[in-house]
């Protein structure tokens, strides 16, 4: 059956190439008692491969048209659930109360729609203040390869920013293969990625998460000014950077420089200063 046209409301592009999709699914690293969630599952390409190596898939997808094509390709299957409705919106773990068999999905692989990716990333991941009490074992995605980058990378380089850091501390990030875009049709702007994302408890988890939070994304304010500047509204300058120096951190850093340990560091030493200290409301407890 010829793929339908893509929609780009549903920033829709159909991938076409065997080998990304070999190696989404290599990266999932499945077991046959697995229980999948697929987001965005669009023409079903990468469904039918799931299928054959898994207890149970749960797609869901926002095209009521798309829902109705993968109805009559695989409906019949037993161990297909097709929800229809928008991610971010669906209560679908509440939906899955009536399906035993798709209950509480260990795992995600899905070629994601990238206009909603880092809604998509907090709603599987959480955020550093509320990460998910319930985590996946292993979250593949397809996403574009400028997030890619900034997902996996590291302290000092340029694509290091609040999202690196706000990730890196929920998940280990790892980029499995590039994806380039003649592999879609139709033919994105950009080239893509495939990530996988292993959730686990923070190495060194922050006392306060919610000030992490705050401080995170204070810092990165303004990625040209030093740390220092975009922390102003946090504590004097003069106590600032004696925390700075006691923790090994160069007083003239800039943001992209400082490691996820060390932010968990930061943000311990300044909520232990005094209360006087501060010129802002602290964050709760």
């Amino acid at each position: 059956m010829p793929s339908p046209p893509a929609r780009k409301r549903f920033a829709q592009h159909w991938l076409r190439s065997e080998t990304a999709l070999n190696q989404i699914v290599q990266a999932a690293n499945l077991a046959p008692n697995d229980r999948i969630l697929e987001i965005g599952p669009g023409t079903g390409i990468l469904t039918r491969r799931l299928l054959s190596l898994v207890a149970a898939l749960v797609a869901i997808e926002v095209d009521r048209d798309l829902c109705q094509r993968l109805v009559k390709q695989l409906g019949d299957q037993e161990n297909f659930l097709l929800l229809q409705g928008d991610v971010l919106s669906l209560d679908w773990p509440a939906r899955l109360t009536d399906f035993p068999r798709f209950q509480a999905p260990n795992k995600v692989v899905a070629n994601i729609p990238y206009n909603i990716t880092g809604p998509i990333l907090e709603h599987l991941l959480g955020t550093i203040a509320q990460p998910n009490p319930t985590p996946f074992e292993r979250i593949v995605l397809l996403v574009q390869k400028e997030v890619a980058d900034r997902l996996c990378a590291k302290p000092g380089s340029k694509t290091f920013g609040a999202l690196s850091v706000r990730v890196q501390y929920l998940a280990r990030c790892e980029t499995i293969a590039l994806v380039p875009a003649h592999a879609f049709h139709p033919k994105p702007k950009v080239d893509s990625a495939i990530v996988c994302l292993q959730p686990q408890i923070p190495p060194t988890p922050a006392q306060n998460p919610h000030f992490l939070d705050t401080l995170v994304r204070l810092g990165f304010a303004s990625k040209r000014k030093m740390l220092r500047n975009n922390l102003d509204g946090i504590v004097d300058r003069e106590k600032l950077l004696q925390v700075l120096t006691d923790l090994g951190i160069d007083p003239q850093v800039r943001a992209e420089a400082v490691g996820v340990a060390q932010w968990v560091a930061l943000s311990d030493a300044l909520r232990a200063l005094p209360s006087d200290r501060f010129t802002v409301p602290r964050c709760p407890e």
